[in-house]
């Protein structure tokens, strides 16, 4: 791993989104896309965060609306996707993330917390 200063901060990884800042902290984590090698390419999406039980590591759920032809109505349905938390980044279970997608970090890990939007219910 690389080490950073404390005076460094962090990069700008290119996504501009309403409401994400930078986090204060500094890591020296590699996977860290804000002070370390991680690029975010692909798909962005806003999701709750629903455990926060593995280290480093958080479940995002995420609802959305499907359209069902034969009734004419929608239904709701839900997701949940595994990603990467960086050190710098402190969450918990009900906060509003913003994740992105990168490249495979772990059998089942391909996304990264970039943020959180607001706290818990």
């Amino acid at each position: 791993m690389r080490a950073v200063s404390e005076g460094v901060k962090a990069k700008n990884i290119g996504i501009d989104y309403k409401g994400l800042n930078p986090p204060q902290e500094v890591c020296s984590d590699i996977k860290c896309p804000w002070h370390g090698h991680l690029k975010v390419r692909g798909g962005l999406l806003v999701g709750r965060v629903y455990k926060a039980r593995a280290q480093k590591m958080v479940i995002v759920e995420r609802e959305f609306l499907v359209y069902v032809r034969k009734f004419r109505r929608y239904e709701k349905r839900r997701s949940r996707i595994h990603a990467y938390l960086p050190p710098c980044i402190k969450t918990s279970p009900g906060d509003k993330v913003l994740i992105g997608e990168t490249r495979p970090l772990a059998k089942s890990v391909a996304w990264v917390v970039l943020g959180v939007l607001s706290g818990g219910v």
